[in-house]
């Protein structure tokens, strides 16, 4: 079939467009940033269109020709208007598939909890853009899944950092929520099979794993699968969504505007109702010990094929400038360094490419450490999310408080700043053949877009702090790619 995929960039997204190339099918994305795909292996196969599902013509023009759209787009820690967007892209999914004759609409919703319960924001939207889709004219499936299971996932890595940092943890009621987890393969599978259902059908299905657990009950299973002592869980009354989302900011990886919507949805029972789909596609989900199990060697292995911190929303800060920052009016702040190096720039970009997570910044640790630690305080991303594998970088992914702007082998890395700041921040490195053989020059770059007063205060009061954050990082990279031995010199920020 000829099937457009939204979300390509997303953590599901990312994951299901290399099975549907591998399962003989056409694949066209439909994304906001077409750069993000620039260096996913599967990418050169299909056909990347560049637009938006809030904008309809976009959508219309992206479906022409095709049979079915998976549609993985929803707007989770974006902002307080995120129901009104995902409401508006839903219609703007419906109209396009009626107008070039789409056959089906698969979307991948989220559980319900049971009437008596009052819906999370989140699960409420999620329920809405479903009843949109259903009542349109095109035969819809809508796959309901609760917590998802995966190396990568949000859910999985707010499950873990919590679990492994806080042997002693007062928790919020939530803990005792009934939830029914399952596994992203099997996930993945579901969407799979979705495609071969019969024409017509237009309903919504539950789709599960084996188990269903408390939140309190996740924690002590992940305890014991990863080796570590039993966990002291007290639970108690006062703890507010807003109040949890701030403590998993702090523990996690999982920033404010993500972990508050997902603690919202987790005050509720989520357990499947109906079993269906088990009829219709041939399926045997893995139980919840079994998801972990997978979950935590693909981490060890270097196996992550695609994590929750690799999708944005509109406005999101990582979204990039429409040109090589080059901007017009205002005023650009910028602290540039040079230096010739004793090494090809193969080696040198080896350095720059496996800069931030474990092997941190070169330079001053404890000021970035103390800045990611800001961060996180502010309701920011700070510098927990690390890197999605230690030596390779694509365009899009994050990198702490960075997202890759722009990579350019073995020339340029772009980096936009994605922490809490009045303006716009980035870090670009450069590298060219230097003028003897073997040697290099790198060209190192901070550049600053100041919003209002704020912004100009912001960077006269660190700039005294340059010479040594930024002297110290350019001189230790040099120095790691004449040795070929990329020290572990902090993590953090400037």
């Amino acid at each position: 079939m000829k099937i457009l995929l939204t979300g390509a960039t997303g953590y599901i997204g990312g994951r299901l467009a290399p099975l549907l190339i591998s399962n003989g099918h056409s694949v066209r994305c439909l994304t906001r940033s077409p750069e993000k795909l620039a260096d996913v292996s599967w990418a050169s196969q299909t056909e990347i269109v560049a637009g938006d599902v809030l904008d309809a013509e976009d959508v219309v023009r992206a479906a022409d020709g095709v049979d079915l759209i998976y549609y993985l787009v929803h707007s989770i820690g974006s902002d307080h208007n995120f129901a009104d967007a995902d409401r508006r892209a839903a219609h703007n999914v419906v109209a396009a598939a009626s107008d070039q004759s789409v056959s089906r609409i698969i979307y991948l919703g989220g559980l319900q909890p049971p009437p008596d319960e009052v819906a999370s924001p989140h699960l409420a939207s999620r329920a809405e853009v479903g009843d949109i889709l259903l009542d349109g004219p095109v035969p819809t499936v809508i796959l309901q899944a609760g917590v998802i299971i995966g190396s990568g996932s949000a859910s999985f890595e707010m499950l873990r950092y919590l679990t492994e940092r806080l042997p002693v943890m007062v928790t919020p009621k939530w803990v005792e929520s009934r939830v029914q987890p399952i596994a992203v393969r099997d996930v993945l599978s579901y969407l799979l099979g979705a495609a071969g259902l019969e024409p017509k059908t237009n309903r919504r299905f539950d789709i599960a794993g084996p188990d269903v657990l408390t939140y309190r009950e996740m924690m002590q299973r992940y305890a014991r699968i990863a080796g570590l002592r039993p966990r002291t869980i007290i639970p108690v009354p006062v703890l507010t969504p807003w109040l949890s989302s701030h403590w998993v900011n702090i523990i996690t990886p999982v920033p404010k505007p993500l972990a508050q919507p997902l603690i919202e949805s987790l005050r509720n029972s989520v357990v499947a109702t109906e079993s269906d789909i088990r009829d219709l596609i041939d399926l045997e989900p893995a139980p919840f010990d079994q998801s972990v199990r997978s979950a935590l060697a693909r981490v060890k292995n270097l196996e992550v094929e695609t994590r929750w911190s690799s999708a944005s929303w509109p406005g999101a800060p990582s979204d990039p400038m429409p040109t090589d920052p080059d901007w017009s009016g205002g005023s650009t702040y910028s602290d540039e360094r040079r230096r010739e190096v004793d090494a090809p720039p193969e080696a040198v970009w080896r350095i720059v490419e496996g800069i931030g997570g474990d092997r941190g910044w070169y330079s001053w640790a404890s000021a970035w450490a103390l800045r990611g630690f800001l961060d996180r305080l502010l309701g920011g991303v700070g510098l927990r999310r690390g890197r999605r594998h230690p030596d390779d970088l694509r365009t899009g992914d994050a990198l702490d408080f960075w997202r890759v702007e722009t990579l350019h082998r073995p020339e340029l890395l772009r980096l936009r700043a994605e922490m809490r700041l009045p303006g716009e921040a980035w870090l670009e490195f450069r590298i060219r053949p230097g003028s003897r053989p073997d040697t290099s020059v790198l060209d190192q770059r901070a550049l600053f877009l100041p919003r209002g007063l704020a912004g100009h205060a912001y960077w006269r009061s660190i700039s005294p702090f340059h010479n040594v954050v930024f002297g110290d990082m350019i001189d230790n990279i040099c120095a790691a790619a004449e040795h070929q031995t990329p020290a572990a010199t902090g993590s953090g920020v400037a």
